[in-house]
């Protein structure tokens, strides 16, 4: 995007955040995590990154992911996470408050200012020289258990919606700390990601939502043919 083009996005934010720090992660063992507590093989741990960092189809350089079959791809390229979530964490969990601290979700983008209730499924992002879209939740997982120390940590996300969300790059570039976390363009103002959380976690499944959400712009093809099946299924018993 040439510099009267980003000047032109920015003239039309819809909302604008803050990009306030970068996270990538290598594979190393998480003791007392997998069966038995033997050590899990993961890149759940991530570090903060300095300067400028390239951000392409799959991600942000210098960041991996142990178990491809449910982490990383394009429809799940970067992981992020509001600062502001993990207050409701330690409210939640005092006697781990010190464990939940920035980077305690695994994510890979800390943003300020935006959450799951003022952002939604398919709003495309201006970040640095980067355009992203925020495609779908995040689901918890026995890693996040590990981390944290407490299986009941799980429950709590699909509960509250505190998931945080997925992007998928659609223009790679440069991304910061610092950036601004804009959104230019927003096709679903009426799925913001915790109103989508709260579908995940099984509720608002009306046979409405469920057609909205099988053709859903920018949310995942997953999420989609899950939506559609729920739709058939709903119809069936009419």
């Amino acid at each position: 995007m040439s510099r009267p083009e980003r000047d032109k996005a920015r003239a039309k934010t819809i909302t604008t955040g803050l990009l306030c720090a970068i996270r990538t992660g290598r594979i190393e063992q998480l003791a007392n995590a997998g069966r038995g507590g033997a050590g899990l093989m993961t890149a759940y741990r991530k570090s903060p990154v300095a300067g400028p960092v390239r951000v392409g189809t799959l991600g942000i350089a210098g960041d991996v992911q142990a178990n491809t079959k449910v982490h990383g791809g394009p429809e799940k390229a970067i992981y992020g996470y509001p600062v502001s979530g993990y207050a409701g964490w330690r409210t939640e969990f005092p006697a781990l408050a010190d464990r939940f601290i920035v980077g305690a979700m695994g994510e890979n983008l800390v943003v300020d200012g935006q959450d799951e209730a003022s952002l939604c499924i398919g709003d495309v992002i201006r970040c640095g020289t980067t355009t992203l879209q925020i495609a779908q939740i995040r689901e918890p997982c026995s890693t996040l258990a590990a981390v944290v120390g407490t299986r009941r940590v799980g429950p709590a996300m699909i509960r509250s919606g505190r998931c945080g969300w997925y992007y998928r790059v659609l223009e790679a570039g440069e991304i910061a700390a610092g950036d601004a976390h804009d959104v230019i363009e927003r096709p679903n103002p009426d799925w913001s990601v915790l109103r989508f959380a709260g579908f995940a976690a099984g509720r608002s499944g009306t046979v409405a939502a469920l057609a909205e959400l099988a053709t859903l712009p920018g949310l995942t093809s997953r999420w989609q043919i899950k939506a559609a099946a729920a739709l058939s299924a709903q119809r069936g018993f009419d």
